[in-house]
C-alpha cells in the first residue's frame, strides 16, 4: 500500500438538472424567486385602487396577522415545504408602507435585512387612486377594461406593460448577481423573497413566461400569497429558462 497521503473528496452542491435544456453544462445552479403580496390595508377590503404613486396605506390588524404568517411560510420553504428549494436568505421590498411592513416580519423570521427596490412598487393608478371600479367607469367609462387588458395607461399613471419592464428587470439582475456568485466559487442554489404587489406580482410572472401583455390580467395572487419561480441562468448571468413553480399560494 502506497504511504502516499490521500486528498479528501471536495463537497460539491449536488447539480439539479433542467428537464428541458440541451445544454445543462453551461447552467449556474437555480435561483428561487419568491413572490410575496403584501397583507391586507383597508383599502384592500374596502376595493379601493392602491398604488405606487403614494406611501400609503399601512397593513391593518388582518394584514399584520397575515404578514406573520406569510413569514412563517417563508421560512419554512426548503424546511417543512419546498424541501428540495434552497432557504429564502435575502428579502427585496417594494418602498410602499404595507410591503415594508409585510417584508419586515419576513425579514425578522428568517434573520435578514429588508433591501428596498423601487422596480417592484405597484403600478401607479395615477387619477384612479383610491377609487373603487364602480366610480372609475363612473369617470371614463370602459377605460378600465381597456386598462386591464394592457391598453393605454391610467390617467396620469402608469400602463401594465411598464410595470412589466420594470419588475422584468430586477429578475435580470438578481439572475445576474448569482451568476457571478456561483462563478466565483459558491455554486449552490440560493432564495430570494421579492415582497411586492398584485399587479407587479403578475406582470413579473406574465413577464418571465412570455405571456402577452392583455393576459396578465388573468393572473391573480391573493393578499400574503406566494408564488414561486425557479430562474435557471447561463454562466454569463443571461436567463436561460424560468419555471413557475406555484402560483398564488395563499397563507393558512
Amino acid at each position: 500500500m502506497s504511504d502516499a497521503q490521500v486528498e479528501p473528496p471536495t463537497a460539491t452542491a449536488p447539480r439539479v438538472q433542467s428537464p428541458f435544456s440541451p445544454h445543462e453544462e453551461d447552467l449556474v445552479a437555480p435561483l428561487t424567486i419568491v413572490l410575496v403580496r403584501h397583507g391586507v390595508t383597508e383599502m384592500t377590503t374596502s376595493r379601493q385602487m392602491s398604488g405606487g404613486g403614494v406611501p400609503g396605506p399601512a397593513l391593518n390588524s388582518q394584514g399584520r396577522i397575515q404578514a406573520a404568517k406569510a413569514a412563517d411560510s417563508i421560512y419554512g420553504i426548503g424546511r417543512r415545504t419546498w424541501t428540495h428549494l434552497p432557504h429564502v436568505t435575502r428579502v427585496l421590498a417594494s418602498p410602499m408602507v404595507r410591503t415594508q411592513e409585510t417584508a419586515a416580519a419576513i425579514g425578522r423570521r428568517i434573520g435578514a435585512h429588508v433591501e428596498t427596490e423601487d422596480r417592484i412598487r405597484e403600478v401607479d393608478f395615477g387619477a384612479w387612486e383610491a377609487l373603487t371600479v364602480a366610480q372609475i367607469i363612473e369617470r371614463d367609462g370602459d377605460a378600465i377594461h381597456a386598462w386591464r387588458r394592457a391598453v393605454g395607461e391610467a390617467p396620469d399613471g402608469e400602463s401594465i406593460p411598464a410595470v412589466g419592464e420594470r419588475g422584468s428587470q430586477v429578475l435580470v439582475d438578481l439572475a445576474r448577481e448569482h451568476a457571478s456568485e456561483c462563478g466565483g466559487g459558491r455554486d449552490v442554489p440560493r432564495g430570494v423573497a421579492l415582497v411586492s404587489h398584485a399587479v407587479s406580482i403578475k406582470a413579473i410572472v406574465g413577464t418571465a413566461l412570455g405571456m402577452p401583455a392583455s393576459h396578465w390580467g388573468a393572473i391573480w395572487p391573493s393578499p400574503a400569497s406566494t408564488t414561486i419561480l425557479q430562474v435557471r441562468a447561463r454562466r454569463d448571468g443571461s436567463i436561460a429558462e424560468t419555471h413557475l413553480l406555484c402560483l398564488g399560494v395563499p397563507v393558512d
